[in-house]
């Protein structure tokens, strides 16, 4: 079977992406025209409409060893997180059609007119979902990287102290949980701490003091990061704490042992401590991101998108999301 195409999407065209000719940080982003990827067999290609960033992106393609960890080599494409149409599908392709809108992975191209995905990938570096009705493509744009991830450090947290059921399957905390969330206002954070809560946990999050207030729009009780924060916590929770998430270092884990958490109910995802879980979005179980757009599309979950660009601002979008003091997402429209 031949590949399929919209007649208006011809593959003797091209499109827009943004590559790397050397390793750099954003003034090392370039958008090019380039000639249009076709679908091999398994594979779709799919017409983007929105890309989101995260902050992988740039660390991954900011010097070539730490590119090489990820097989990226010059020139590179850049962004991961897509969502968009699709517009060609290639032999033995099954379950998508030109016209499906779909949202997902395809590691540092992801920003650019048209990428090709397998159809059947798992991981964030190569794969492709249904957009759910409801769902709009800039929201469905940022849920790869950090959707996969949140899911994955709330998974490896395990059961629960108390006896009562899961609200979501795969998630390890339930009612009887009082999490603490070290980051819970980041990219990932705004994951975990819904995601968290939906499962029925108590979230306490910590963050800025001018924070406070977007913390407690996500469902976290907030908490001020810094010296004196076991003090703090204890006095929000006099009970105790059953569970813990550090998503930006280590301070939280060292918080959370000072507090009595077992090693075994705290994880990471930016360091590596003995003893003590570590999650990336390679270990999210699968479903995990079907799940993630299916309680946005019912109003369960949201994602704040805190500003967008244009592809030709790409530079400035993410010198914005590289300082990481915005308040959650930035995506760029193509």
């Amino acid at each position: 079977m031949q590949a399929q195409a919209e007649s208006r999407h011809s593959s003797e065209g091209g499109g827009r992406a943004v590559r790397l000719r050397s390793f750099g940080g954003p003034e090392a982003l370039e958008v090019h025209q380039v000639p249009a990827p076709e679908a091999g067999p398994g594979q779709v290609r799919v017409r983007v409409t929105a890309a989101g960033l995260n902050p992988m992106d740039w660390v991954m393609t900011a010097d070539a060893d730490t590119a090489a960890r990820f097989g990226l080599t010059l020139p590179v494409g850049f962004g991961t997180d897509y969502a968009g149409v699709i517009d060609q599908v290639g032999e033995g392709v099954t379950g998508f059609a030109p016209g499906d809108r779909v949202f997902g992975g395809a590691l540092s191209r992801a920003v650019a007119d048209l990428v090709v995905v397998d159809a059947r990938g798992d991981t964030a570096a190569d794969e492709v979902h249904h957009t759910p009705e409801g769902v709009d493509d800039r929201t469905a744009a940022t849920l790869t990287i950090a959707g996969r991830t949140a899911a994955a450090a709330l998974a490896a947290l395990g059961s629960g102290s108390g006896s009562g059921a899961h609200s979501n399957p795969g998630l390890g905390l339930g009612p009887d949980d009082t999490v603490l969330i070290g980051g819970a206002g980041g990219g990932v954070g705004v994951f975990a701490v819904q995601l968290a809560r939906v499962a029925g946990a108590r979230v306490i999050g910590t963050g800025s003091a001018a924070s406070a207030d977007h913390l407690r729009s996500l469902g976290a009780e907030p908490v001020t990061y810094g010296d004196g924060l076991t003090d703090r916590v204890r006095a929000l929770a006099p009970e105790g704490i059953t569970a813990a998430l550090d998503l930006h270092g280590v301070d939280i884990v060292h918080a959370a042992r000072e507090l009595g958490v077992p090693d075994a109910r705290i994880c990471t995802i930016a360091a590596q401590i003995e003893g003590v879980p570590a999650a990336n979005g390679a270990n999210a179980a699968p479903g995990a991101l079907e799940e993630i757009a299916a309680l946005i599309a019912a109003g369960r979950l949201r994602v704040p998108v805190a500003a967008t660009f244009p592809i030709d601002e790409i530079r400035r979008a993410t010198e914005l999301q590289a300082a990481r003091h915005v308040r959650g997402k930035v995506v760029i429209d193509l």
